[in-house]
C-alpha cells in the first residue's frame, strides 16, 4: 500500500512542499511556482550551484504528486545524510552557513534571480561541507527591488553569531527559543555597547533594530524602485565582510582537551583504538552516532571506515574543534554537533513538529557511548536503567564503555560530593542493559580497567 506524507515543516511557501512516499523524498512543484521554478533551471542557476555542491541536486520526475491540483512538476532532491539545526551547530558552522547563503545570493543576482528566504533552516550540513536545500527559495529578480529575505538573514545569522562572539556561545540556544530567529532588539540589547564600533553591526543590528521600532509597520529595507542592483550587491559584500569579521575566542574547558589529558596510558588507548575498530567492523552499520564524541577522535574511526558519523557533545569548544578539524580535511562523512544529552532537542515549531526532536531522527544503526554513562549516573544522578532505556530508543546497536567507581575519573566526579551510588557496579550495569539489549561482547581495555561492551537490541 503507498503511503504518502508530507513533511511537517514544509507548510509556508506556496510554491511547493516537500512529501516522501514509500521512503522516497519528493518536492511538489505547485503552479504557482511554476515561473520561477522554470527560470531558476532555464538560467543555468541550478546547474552551476548543484555543479559547486552548493545546493542539493535533483532530478524530474514522473512520480504522481501529493495534491495533484496544485502540482506543475515533481522533483526527487538528493537526501542528506542527517538533519541538523542552527542551534545544534559551533559557531563555525553557524557561520559557514551564512556564508553559503549569502554566496547563493551573489550568485542568483548574476542570473537575473534572488532568494526569498534567508532561513538558517534551509542549509544542511553533508560532513563538514554547507549546503542549501531549498529549491524554490529563488525568485525572479525585480529591478530596483530590496532584497525581502534581508531581515530573516540577519535574525538567523547576524544576531546570533554576534552574541555568540561578543557575549557568550551559549546564546545560541536562544534560536531554539526563538523559531523564526533572534529579534533584532534583543540581540541590539544583549550586545555590549562597544559592537557599536564595528560598521557592520551597528548598521544592519543596531540600526536595524531602532528602524524595526520606528516603522514597525513596514520593510525595514529600501523601498522598491530606489533600490539599484549594484546596491543589492553592495548590500550582500558588506554582510559577508560582517560576518567574517566575527570570531570566537575558544576558551580552556574541562573537555576540549580530554582526548590528551584523560587516564588513559598509550597502550590502553591504542587497545581501545583496536577494539573500537573491530566492533564497528563487526556491527557494520550504515550510519553512526556518536553521542559523547569530543573533539571526535573516536568518531573518525567510524567515518574513516566510510561510515556516516554524527559526533555528538555537550561542550561548544569540543564541536567546534571538531568542526574545524573535518573543515579542513573536507571531510564529508562526519558531522559535529551541540548535543546536551540530558536535555536533548525536542519536537519545536508548529504543532511541535516542524523541527524533529532527536528520538524522532533516529534510531541510529550504531550508537557509540565512550566514556560517558559515569557522567551521565554519577553528575546527573540519571539510573542506569532509564539509561539503557534512553539508548535503546536511539539506536539499534550500541559500543558502550562501562567505567568503574574507582577510575580516576570517577573518583573526581565524586570529590566533594556523598557517594549515594550504591548500584553503580558493572554488575549493575549489565543487569539494567540485558534488559534492553544482547550482549555480544566484552572486553577489558589494556592497562586501564574500563570495559568496552558491543550490544545489540533485544
Amino acid at each position: 500500500m503507498t503511503e504518502v506524507s508530507r513533511a511537517a515543516a514544509s507548510f509556508r511557501d506556496p510554491a511547493g512542499f516537500v512529501f516522501q512516499r514509500d521512503g522516497t523524498l519528493y518536492r511538489q512543484v505547485n503552479q504557482v511556482g511554476q515561473a520561477d521554478y522554470d527560470r531558476f533551471i532555464s538560467s543555468g542557476l541550478y546547474e552551476t550551484l548543484s555543479r559547486n555542491g552548493q545546493l542539493v541536486s535533483h532530478e524530474e520526475v514522473s512520480e504522481e504528486a501529493a495534491s495533484p491540483s496544485l502540482a506543475y512538476r515533481v522533483i526527487r532532491p538528493e537526501r542528506v545524510p542527517f538533519i541538523s539545526y542552527p542551534y545544534e551547530w559551533s559557531f563555525g558552522q553557524l557561520q559557514a552557513a551564512a556564508l553559503l547563503t549569502l554566496d547563493l545570493q551573489s550568485s542568483a543576482l548574476e542570473h537575473g534571480m534572488s532568494l526569498k528566504d534567508a532561513s538558517a533552516y534551509n542549509v544542511q550540513f553533508v560532513g563538514s561541507s554547507p549546503v542549501f536545500i531549498d529549491t524554490l527559495s529563488f525568485e525572479t529578480y525585480e529591478a530596483g527591488s530590496p532584497w525581502v529575505a534581508y531581515q530573516q538573514f540577519c535574525r538567523h545569522f547576524l544576531a546570533p553569531l554576534a552574541l555568540m562572539s561578543r557575549v557568550d556561545i551559549r546564546l545560541n540556544q536562544l534560536l531554539r527559543a526563538n523559531i523564526d530567529g533572534i529579534p533584532l532588539d534583543l540581540a541590539s540589547r544583549l550586545l555590549p555597547a562597544l559592537s557599536k564600533l564595528n560598521p557592520g553591526l551597528l548598521i544592519h543590528l543596531h540600526l536595524h533594530a531602532t528602524m524595526q521600532g520606528t516603522h514597525s509597520d513596514r520593510q525595514a529595507a529600501p523601498p522598491k524602485g530606489g533600490f539599484k542592483q549594484t546596491s543589492m550587491l553592495g548590500l550582500i559584500d558588506n554582510l559577508r565582510s560582517t560576518v567574517k569579521s566575527l570570531a570566537w575566542k575558544q576558551p580552556k574547558t574541562e573537555w576540549r582537551d580530554y582526548t590528551s589529558d584523560n587516564s588513559y596510558t598509550d597502550r590502553a588507548r591504542t587497545h581501545k583504538h583496536e577494539l573500537i575498530d573491530r566492533f564497528l567492523k563487526e556491527a557494520n552499520p550504515s550510519a553512526v552516532w556518536d553521542v559523547g564524541g569530543n573533539t571526535g577522535e573516536y568518531s573518525r574511526i567510524a567515518s574513516g571506515q566510510g561510515r556516516p558519523t554524527v559526533s555528538f557533545d555537550i561542550d561548544p569548544a569540543c564541536v567546534e574543534r571538531n568542526f574545524q578539524q573535518a573543515s579542513t580535511e573536507n571531510d564529508r562523512r562526519i558531522l559535529p554537533l551541540l548535543l546536551d544529552l540530558t536535555n536533548p532537542s525536542p519536537g519545536i515549531g508548529w504543532s511541535c513538529a516542524e523541527r524533529s526532536s532527536l528520538i524522532e531522527r533516529g534510531p541510529a544503526e550504531l550508537v557509540m557511548a565512550l566514556a560517558l554513562v559515569h557522567h551521565l549516573a554519577i553528575v546527573h544522578n540519571v539510573p542506569l536503567p532509564d539509561i539503557a532505556e534512553f539508548f535503546a530508543k536511539i539506536g539499534r546497536q550500541l559500543i558502550i564503555e562501562f567505567v568503574p567507581k574507582d577510575d580516576v575519573q570517577v573518583q573526581r566526579l565524586l570529590k566533594g560530593r556523598r557517594d549515594i551510588f550504591d548500584h553503580y557496579s558493572q554488575a549493575d550495569f549489565e543487569a539494567a542493559f540485558q534488559g534492553r539489549f544482547e550482549i555480544c561482547e566484552r572486553v577489558t581495555i589494556e592497562e586501564n580497567g574500563r570495559v568496552l561492551y558491543r550490544m545489540v537490541r533485544s
